[in-house]
C-alpha cells in the first residue's frame, strides 16, 4: 500500500503551481524571465527527486499546470461551438492537457535515469530533455506546439537565437538558463566560486542572445507595399449558417471596397462555402478592387472534390484562393487540427467523434506538403492557414523565396480567452526566425502587421469589423534556421545531454 506523505505530495504541489504560474510569461501577460524562474525551481525538485518515477510525478504535475491553464481555452471550442455536451468537452479538455503533460514527465523521467541524485549533471539533462520533449510535441499526430518555452521570449534578448535554431534553441536557452539558476541558487554558499563561474555563464548566454539580435538577417527587395487586412468579425455561431450567407458577402464587399492596399487578404474561411458555390458576380466585384489598385485579394474558404474510384470519401480542403492582376493562385491547407479538421485514428474513434462534436468539415483532406509561394502584387508570398504558422519547421518549405508571410486565422473559435494572444505571439516568433515580415488578417482578431523582427506594428481591436491599412516592405536573405530548420536546437540538446551523461559517469566511476 502506497502512503502519501506531506514530505511527498509537497513538491508535487510546488509544480503544479509552478507549471500554472509560467502561462503569464507568455502572451498576453509578458512576463518574459517568468518561465525561466519557474523552470529553475522544476529543475531543482528534478534534481533531488529520488527515482526517475518520482521525476516524472513532478514533470507531470507541472504539465497540468502549465497546459490545464494556458489551453484551457479549447474547452471553448468543443462545447459552445463545437456543440459537445459541457461535461464532456471539460473531460476531453482534461484529458487533452493531461496527454500534453507526459511530455514534461518523461523530461522528468529522463533526466533522473541520466544522473544521480543531486548531481548537478541532472540541471544540464533537465535543460536538454525539456527541449527535446517540447521539439517531439511538434511531431506526433495530436501535435501541439503552444507555450513552449521559448515564445514567451519573443520580445526578449533571448529571441537573438531565434534565427540560427528556431523556437526550440530559443527554449534551450531559456532552458540553460533555468538550470543555471537553479544551480547558483543552490551552489552559492557551499560554493562560491562555481555560483560566481556559473553566473558568469548565464550572463554569456543572455548577452550572446542580446548580441544576436542586433544582426540583420534579410533586407528589403524592394519599396513598401501597400496592405489591406480585412477583419470582418462574422459570429462564429452564425458563420455556418446557409441563411447568413448573403449578409457575409455583403460584409466583405463592403470591407473590400473601402481597402487601399494593393495587396488584399480576407481570413480564414471568410467565404464559409466551397469554391464553386461563391457567386461569380462576387468574385468578380472582388477581382475588379484588386485589379483597380494593380495588385490582387487573398480570400480563405473551402474546394470540394468528389471521391475517386477505390475511396471512400470525398476531399475537403481549407483554402487560400489569389484573384487580382496575378495569375488565380491556391493554397491548400496541410497541416490540419486534431479533432477540429482532422480525426486521429479515425478506423477506431471516428464514429464516437462525430457523434459528440458537431463542428463543419471536421475531416478535411490536408493539401500537399510543397506548395509554391504566391506571386501577387508585386511579392511573393508565403501563405499558411490558422495554426500551421505554430509549425516553424514547415513554413520554412517556401524560403527563401518568400518575401512575404502571410497567415490567415479564425481565432472565433476560442471566444475572449488568450489563445489569440498566444497565437499572435507564435506568428511572431515565425517572423524572427525567417526574417520575414508577417501579415495576419482573422475573423475577430487579431488581425495585425508583424516586422521581420517579431515587433506588432499595427493592429486592430478585438471583435470589431474593419481594415487594417498599413505599409511593409517584402525582404530577401537567409537565416540558418531556413537552412537546417530545428536540426541545430535538436544537435545542441543532445549534445547537453550526452555532456551530462559522461560527467556523470566519470563522478560515478572516478576515485573518491
Amino acid at each position: 500500500m502506497v502512503r502519501l506523505t506531506v514530505s511527498a505530495i509537497a513538491p508535487i504541489v510546488v509544480s503544479l503551481v509552478l507549471g500554472a504560474a509560467t502561462v503569464f510569461g507568455f502572451a498576453p501577460f509578458g512576463f518574459s524571465a517568468l518561465p525561466v524562474l519557474t523552470l529553475s525551481g522544476l529543475f531543482a525538485l528534478w534534481r533531488r527527486a529520488a527515482s526517475p518515477r518520482a521525476a516524472a510525478w513532478l514533470g507531470f504535475a507541472f504539465g497540468l499546470g502549465l497546459f490545464g491553464t494556458g489551453v484551457s481555452w479549447l474547452y471553448i471550442a468543443l462545447a459552445m461551438f463545437g456543440g459537445m455536451a459541457g461535461l464532456l468537452a471539460a473531460l476531453a479538455t482534461a484529458l487533452f492537457c493531461a496527454y500534453l503533460a507526459l511530455f514534461p514527465a518523461f523530461a522528468g523521467w529522463a533526466t533522473a535515469r541520466l544522473a544521480g541524485v543531486d548531481a548537478p549533471q541532472r540541471l544540464a539533462a533537465a535543460a536538454a530533455f525539456w527541449t527535446l520533449t517540447e521539439w517531439l510535441r511538434t511531431w506526433l499526430s495530436m501535435s501541439m506546439p503552444w507555450l513552449a518555452a521559448g515564445y514567451a521570449q519573443t520580445q526578449a534578448p533571448l529571441a537573438g537565437y531565434a534565427p540560427l535554431g528556431g523556437v526550440f534553441l530559443v527554449s534551450l536557452a531559456a532552458a540553460a538558463s533555468a538550470a543555471l539558476v537553479a544551480y547558483i541558487a543552490e551552489a552559492f554558499r557551499p560554493a562560491r566560486r562555481r555560483a560566481v563561474v556559473a553566473a558568469a555563464a548565464l550572463l554569456a548566454v543572455w548577452i550572446t542572445g542580446f548580441a544576436l539580435r542586433g544582426i540583420e538577417w534579410s533586407r528589403p527587395e524592394r519599396d513598401p507595399v501597400a496592405v489591406s487586412l480585412v477583419q470582418g468579425n462574422i459570429d462564429q455561431d452564425l458563420k455556418f449558417e446557409a441563411k447568413y450567407r448573403e449578409q457575409t458577402l455583403a460584409i466583405y464587399a463592403e470591407l473590400v471596397a473601402q481597402a487601399k492596399g494593393r495587396l488584399i487578404v480576407l481570413p480564414e474561411s471568410a467565404l464559409p462555402m466551397f469554391a464553386d458555390e461563391v457567386p461569380a458576380e462576387f468574385v468578380a466585384l472582388l477581382r475588379a478592387a484588386a485589379q483597380q489598385r494593380g495588385g490582387d485579394l487573398l480570400m480563405g474558404l473551402f474546394f470540394f472534390e468528389p471521391r475517386t474510384a477505390g475511396e471512400d470519401e470525398d476531399h475537403y480542403f481549407n483554402s487560400v484562393a489569389s484573384i487580382g492582376t496575378a495569375p488565380t493562385q491556391v493554397y491548400r491547407k496541410r497541416h490540419l487540427v486534431p479533432l477540429g479538421e482532422t480525426i486521429p485514428a479515425k478506423p477506431v474513434v471516428g464514429w464516437f467523434i462525430r457523434r459528440v462534436l458537431h463542428i463543419p468539415l471536421a475531416d478535411q483532406t490536408p493539401g500537399p506538403a510543397f506548395q509554391a509561394p504566391f506571386e501577387v502584387a508585386g511579392e511573393r508570398v508565403a501563405v499558411n492557414i490558422c495554426y500551421e504558422d505554430a509549425f516553424g519547421s514547415e513554413l520554412i518549405g517556401a524560403l527563401p523565396e518568400a518575401t512575404l508571410l502571410v497567415n490567415v486565422t479564425n481565432d472565433a473559435w476560442y471566444g475572449r480567452s488568450f489563445a489569440a494572444e498566444q497565437h499572435e505571439q507564435i506568428a511572431a516568433m515565425r517572423a524572427i526566425e525567417t526574417a520575414r515580415p508577417m501579415l495576419r488578417s482573422t475573423n475577430t482578431g487579431i488581425t495585425s502587421i508583424i516586422d521581420h523582427r517579431g515587433n506588432e506594428l499595427a493592429r486592430l481591436p478585438w471583435f470589431t469589423r474593419g481594415v487594417l491599412e498599413g505599409a511593409i516592405a517584402g525582404r530577401t536573405g537567409t537565416t540558418p534556421y531556413v537552412r537546417s530548420g530545428d536540426a541545430l536546437a535538436v544537435f545542441a540538446s543532445l549534445l547537453l545531454a550526452g555532456a551530462a551523461f559522461a560527467l556523470g559517469r566519470r563522478r560515478s566511476t572516478g576515485p573518491d
